[in-house]
């Protein structure tokens, strides 16, 4: 079974990265970096379309071959947000969980949804079973995402994440989902 793309709804589907979301993901970061740069690195350093593709690119490579998973959250047919496994451990069956919505759209229960559809679908695959969340213990919207998932506090790494000029402790949240 394809994994491009995952329906969430009828109006909510997440798909996988491909050339065809560059220019309207580059645009949705540029529109909420500065809101991003607050819990995540990266957005300072996306300065052209150009480099986006890259990425993309890049991102494609990691999702065909297994390592890593990266869809585009789209309701109604506009990008709105991102969903990835960061990183797979293929012998552990366990996933890293990434996301971001834009400011706009948010507190309307699109990223549970889309993080519920996500899991289910791998879960049902037996390509994952432990889906762990990694976030700043500053960061209150995305430990509430964990929580409303379903995912346990497994614990608290201190100083282990940079971010605007200081080291920042941060959350593991962990959730088990063995179908087998």
């Amino acid at each position: 079974m394809d994994d491009t793309l995952i329906s969430v709804d009828e109006r909510l589907k997440l798909h996988a990265i491909t050339e065809h979301y560059v220019e309207e993901l580059h645009q949705l970061i540029v529109k909420n970096r500065a809101w991003l740069q607050q819990f995540l690195n990266w957005p300072q350093y996306v300065s052209s379309v150009e480099g986006t593709r890259k990425t993309a690119q890049s991102n494609v490579l990691l999702h065909q071959r297994g390592y890593a998973k990266m869809f585009m959250i789209v309701r109604d047919k506009a990008v709105i947000g991102v969903l990835t496994f960061n990183a797979i451990e293929p012998s552990n069956k366990t996933a890293y969980v990434g996301y971001w919505l834009d400011e706009d759209v948010q507190r309307q229960g699109i990223l549970s949804q889309a993080m519920a559809a996500m899991i289910d679908f791998y879960a049902r695959r037996g390509e994952i079973r432990r889906f762990v969340i990694k976030c700043r213990v500053a960061n209150l919207a995305s430990n509430q995402v964990a929580r409303r998932n379903g995912f346990t506090l497994e614990g608290c790494l201190k100083q282990a994440e940079f971010l605007n000029g200081s080291y920042d402790d941060q959350n593991i949240w962990a959730k088990i989902v063995d179908y087998s």
